[in-house]
């Protein structure tokens, strides 16, 4: 299976033995932007969710004015390609101190990248993460200082589909190696599989990279294209997050692609409900074929493309949702609710060949009007009935609430139930449960 994400391109896979770390007990506590649960927390002490843009910077330096007009487009942040000069004309540390300096001025969140890793395995020209950190720790001086204003995202899609599984040592590496070297910065890392995650490598293994990280400061990132094409996978994967206890961002995404067609507003709702970040892709000067991935036309912040007027515009978009950060003298954000329902599935009875089930859904400390349910079956299997719930689908399962039971006081809750047939097995799904 090939799936083939990003506006840009994607790595692959070699197995890097990780490092040894610092002790923990040898780290200041982070004094920047940084990991409280799933939730990423200001210097300031308040939640700071990402409502922003990706721009290009290291293919289009003359573009001056970028990060400035997509601030005053309402973005709270901005994810800003740089080059390691592995594979594109490197960004010096001169480059790098400008770019911080100008998202200070604008009032922006920064989250730099290097894309020379994206493809590596797949594309003979890319970096490896070792070869990013390496970059990273010679422009340190540009960075010193900054940790109340920047992420460091090591790597662009660190992993193609070739050797994915590397990623987990690879990157566990590169995160120890960042922290010996005296970065303090909340650092972001992105899934393999150009991004997209689809062999759950970073999704099973998050846990362990991030108890690896001697700050316990990692932000993990999803890329969203085609790969998340329906509502159920979109929620199955950042709530299974949420459930970890873990944090993530939506580092890029489309509302078309390739390699098909994302859902942007299934995107989009989730991360307002769930309180989690993303970043669009991309401000401007996309090629190749997915010129639709442009936010603007020609770098012109009032000629808002479809998917510029959707992201900026539409529901749950950025003018709706951005709260500038408290550094810069933004309203506090009060922490989301780590989750505004839950969802408890249980098998009830078992006849061979099928088996009946109940999910118990429960209203957390607010009162809810109404919610959804999701899940893909883990073992092939399908749903052949349902009560008390307007379910769609087979394998992957989306159940809304009935007009009678989608009410719940704080602490309430309710239980529909279903029957299916058994696939290769019959493990229990992970439901991902989303209130209104």
């Amino acid at each position: 299976m090939r799936r083939i994400v990003s506006a840009a391109l994607v790595a692959a896979a070699i197995s890097i033995a990780p490092s040894p770390a610092p002790a923990a007990d040898r780290l200041a506590p982070a004094a920047g932007i940084h990991v409280d649960g799933t939730r990423i927390v200001e210097s300031t002490g308040d939640t700071f969710v990402f409502r922003g843009v990706n721009h290009a910077h290291t293919w289009y330096p003359q573009q001056t004015t970028a990060l400035a007009d997509l601030k005053a487009l309402g973005a709270n942040s901005a994810r800003v390609v740089l080059a390691s000069g592995k594979r594109w004309t490197r960004n010096e540390t001169s480059d790098v101190a400008a770019v911080v300096a100008e998202c200070r001025r604008v009032k922006l969140i920064c989250v730099l990248e290097v894309h020379d890793t994206t493809g590596y395995g797949e594309e003979a020209a890319a970096a490896t993460l070792d070869e990013a950190v390496t970059y990273w720790i010679s422009v340190k001086s540009a960075l010193d200082g900054q940790e109340p204003y920047v992420v460091l995202n090591i790597g662009n899609e660190p992993y193609g589909n070739i050797g994915a599984p590397a990623w987990t040592a690879a990157t566990t590496s590169a995160v120890q190696r960042l922290r010996s070297a005296g970065f303090g910065h909340a650092i972001m890392v992105d899934a393999p599989n150009w991004g997209q995650d689809w062999q759950f490598v970073m999704r099973d293994n998050a846990a362990s990279v991030f108890a690896a990280d001697p700050r316990k400061n990692t932000i993990f990132s999803i890329h969203m294209y085609g790969v998340f094409d329906t509502a159920a996978e979109i929620t199955d994967y950042v709530g299974r997050f949420q459930s970890a206890n873990l944090p993530l961002v939506i580092g890029e995404f489309g509302h078309l692609h390739s390699d098909g067609d994302p859902d942007e507003d299934t995107i989009l709702a989730t991360a307002r409900s769930r309180g989690i970040g993303y970043l669009g892709w991309s401000w401007s000067g996309n090629g190749g074929g997915v010129e639709y991935l442009d936010l603007v036309t020609g770098f012109n912040k009032n000629a808002l493309t479809p998917w510029g007027a959707r992201l900026f515009n539409g529901a749950n978009g950025i003018s709706a949702t951005a709260k500038e950060a408290a550094v810069y003298g933004g309203a506090p954000t009060d922490p989301p609710p780590a989750s505004s329902c839950s969802a408890t599935y249980a098998a009830t009875g078992d006849w061979g060949a099928g088996f009946q089930g109940a999910v118990t859904v429960k209203a957390a400390a607010g009162a809810i009007t109404g919610w959804t349910v999701t899940w893909t079956w883990p073992d092939g299997q399908r749903l052949t009935n349902s009560w008390n719930a307007e379910v769609t689908g087979t394998d992957a399962i989306t159940a809304r609430n009935a007009a009678y039971n989608g009410s719940l006081p704080a602490g309430g809750s309710t239980t529909w139930g279903f029957t299916a047939s058994r696939g290769s097995a019959n493990r229990a799904p992970t439901p991902t449960c989303t209130a209104s």
